[in-house]
């Protein structure tokens, strides 16, 4: 690449980096892309094995509805077209080993009423909750699709809603799921809230996930994680974008306060006028650029701020339908008969994801199951000093969690055909991220100001250089990384006078 300004290197193929790639081109920039993996995509993923597939990220899509706004970025991509998408009725169950069941279920109505009739002495928290998804339901942007009157309409209506209520989402905000969840008298009912959200995440966020279930704005993409990763890099070469795989950057290349260029591990260097990283911000800021241009409000998310938790991530194949079991957009958790060590940690639930909506993903008749754990980075990353080790404790984990599923689902040891376990280890090999993490910031009451002013996509004292992706956009997901494209290219445009067009 010569170095001039419209020619635009990107660190990273996951949503962001191809992303920002489309966005750029679509404005004239010329960029090319380096990726450490063979595969686009980063942690929306998914993987092969013997007939199966194994998704690693996608359970839902937000702005999935055509008739939300920001259903626009993913026709802009490529990413929607022709998918199928459905919409469950479900988003979550707890079973406790009664036999008592708490549905979540992505209607507010239904939810209410089974909530109500589950725990009626429970009935001031229940109603609180339910009306905080009924205040977020009418928020949308409008969509480019939209005539001008319902355009301004929506954009009224949302105004007026955020006036009405911004003293109840800031206090939504301030509350966890884990401070919301001791408010319920029932047990399983408190426990279910610890279970289906991230305990230190802000509820608010709970609200609106709820809020898009409703208005079936937030529906399962049939094929799950790599088609549409395969989509999007599409569309990128389609507009002439050029991708490097298995290329990694060991450094950002800096000039008199400007980055340059980048320089990979094989030593090769490549200049042009703007370096992007989207790849994991720790790695970004404290490797490829030394750490030399990070001040204290830099610092301060990697120092305090916490971030998603590290998985276990256990895939298995399965011989036999679950026709019985319901479709649920985030599975079901189960109460153990007494706490079992898995890996790290001793487990009292176990959580399972069956996608039992989604054929594509196994043989005919077959069924993909996945247990998704949090687990502990340093862990693994000590017992992997001995290979043997660390191999014997994945097939002790998988082993362990089948016997375990016997407990809700007997006899299914015999018909699981395909074991695959992934651990944190495996998330940072594939992907870069820090120790593991499967997305970067949790928002919490402490954090929660970067909704209203975003984290800055630069570093001080280094000009031509920017960041987008989940290590400048808190609460992570795909639906950010491509608005973290899109506010980076026109911030572009804007530097150099040109009218941003998508």
């Amino acid at each position: 690449m010569n170095n001039n300004d419209k020619s635009v290197i990107i660190i990273g193929a996951g949503f962001a980096g191809l992303a920002t790639g489309i966005y750029a081109l679509m404005n004239g920039y010329k960029t090319e892309i380096f990726e450490m993996h063979n595969l686009p995509g980063g942690l929306c993923t998914s993987w092969d094995r013997k007939g199966y597939t194994f998704d690693g990220c996608i359970h839902w899509l937000v702005g999935s509805n055509p008739k939300s706004g920001m259903h626009d970025m993913w026709e802009e991509t490529g990413v929607i077209q022709n998918r199928p998408i459905i919409n469950l009725d479900e988003y979550f169950r707890v079973e406790d080993s009664s036999g008592r069941t708490v549905v979540f279920y992505n209607d507010v109505d239904r939810l209410e009423k089974h909530l109500l009739e589950f725990s009626p002495k429970d009935e001031k928290p229940i109603k609180r909750f339910t009306q905080g998804i009924r205040m977020c339901i009418p928020f949308d942007s409008p969509s480019k699709h939209d005539p001008f009157y319902i355009k301004i309409k929506k954009q009224i209506r949302s105004a007026s809603i955020f006036i009405a209520n911004g003293k109840k989402m800031q206090d939504w905000m301030k509350i966890t799921a884990g401070d919301f969840a001791k408010e319920f008298s029932d047990p399983l009912l408190a426990e279910a809230f610890r279970q289906m959200w991230i305990p230190e995440f802000s509820m608010f966020f709970m609200l609106f996930t709820f809020a898009y279930l409703h208005t079936k704005n937030a529906g399962y993409p049939i094929g799950g994680s790599k088609p549409m990763a395969l989509a999007l890099e599409a569309k990128y070469k389609e507009l002439g974008g050029k991708i490097n795989y298995k290329k990694r950057v060991s450094r950002i290349l800096t000039s008199e306060g400007k980055a340059t260029g980048i320089r990979l591990d094989d030593g090769t260097e490549h200049t042009a006028g703007r370096v992007i990283s989207a790849a994991d911000g720790h790695a970004t800021i404290f490797d490829m650029l030394e750490g030399k241009y990070a001040d204290k409000k830099v610092l301060e998310p990697y120092e305090k701020w916490p971030r998603f938790a590290s998985l276990l991530y256990v895939s298995l194949g399965v011989n036999r339908r679950f026709d019985e079991v319901s479709k649920t957009v985030s599975g079901m958790t189960f109460k153990l008969k007494e706490p079992v060590m898995i890996a790290d940690k001793m487990r009292e639930w176990l959580s399972v994801h069956i996608f039992n909506q989604d054929s594509t993903l196994a043989p005919d008749g077959k069924t993909v199951l996945n247990v998704m754990l949090e687990s502990d980075y340093y862990f693994w990353k000590s017992l992997a000093e001995n290979r043997k080790n660390y191999d014997q404790k994945k097939d002790e984990a998988a082993k362990t969690i089948i016997s375990l599923l016997e407990q809700r689902f007997p006899g299914i040891t015999p018909l699981v055909e395909v074991t695959d376990v992934a651990t944190p280890l495996t998330f940072e090999r594939y992907t870069g991220n820090w120790n593991g993490s499967f997305e970067g910031w949790l928002i919490t009451p402490e954090n929660s100001g970067t909704l209203m002013k975003p984290m800055s996509q630069t570093l001080p004292g280094l000009e031509k250089f920017y960041m987008c992706g989940q290590w400048v956009e808190p609460g992570g997901g795909l639906p950010t990384a491509l608005m973290s494209a899109k506010r980076l290219v026109k911030k572009f445009c804007k530097e150099d006078g040109e009218k941003f067009r998508c």
